[in-house]
């Protein structure tokens, strides 16, 4: 049993080891990381962000976890394209069966990051043949700094 022990307790230090991430915890902690290029995993706990759906803001959040790698992106400093704060964005497109009734869809999202640590998440379904919007949302939150609870968090992977 002592073996057994001694043997997962290895296991355990050598994934961490392995697998180590680092929070980054700011806009320009994320900016630091991607121009190194360092791996970047997003993680979006919706629930703790703001939704508007349908141009209203809905009372009712889904309890929804989202993340994503983030690849290839964009950065646009301050006043670049007459925008007031720098911001960086990245986008990833999947076809997924569609959750509400039959068929494929593309599940499109998009990401916003401000100078400012604020968030936009725009989530879309597209139908597969004709392009076609099948669900637009848009979920407004902010980078978790570790302490401030917030509903966006962003990783380096070593």
């Amino acid at each position: 049993m002592k073996k057994i022990s001694s043997v997962l307790l290895l296991l355990f230090f050598i994934s961490t080891t392995i697998f180590a991430q680092k929070q980054l915890k700011s806009f320009e902690d994320l900016m630091t990381s991607l121009n190194s290029g360092k791996q970047v995993r997003m993680v979006a706990f919706y629930k703790k962000c703001k939704l508007i759906s349908d141009n209203e803001e809905q009372e009712k959040v889904p309890d929804a976890i989202g993340g994503m790698n983030l690849g290839v992106y964009e950065y646009f400093a301050k006043e670049a394209v007459k925008n007031k704060l720098a911001f960086v964005v990245f986008s990833e497109s999947k076809l997924i069966k569609y959750p509400k009734g039959d068929g494929f869809v593309y599940n499109y999202v998009k990401i916003k990051v401000t100078e400012d640590n604020k968030v936009k998440i725009t989530a879309q379904y597209l139908d597969a043949k004709t392009f076609d919007i099948k669900m637009d949302e848009n979920f407004f939150g902010e980078i978790n700094d570790g302490k401030n609870d917030k509903g966006i968090s962003f990783f380096e992977i070593d």
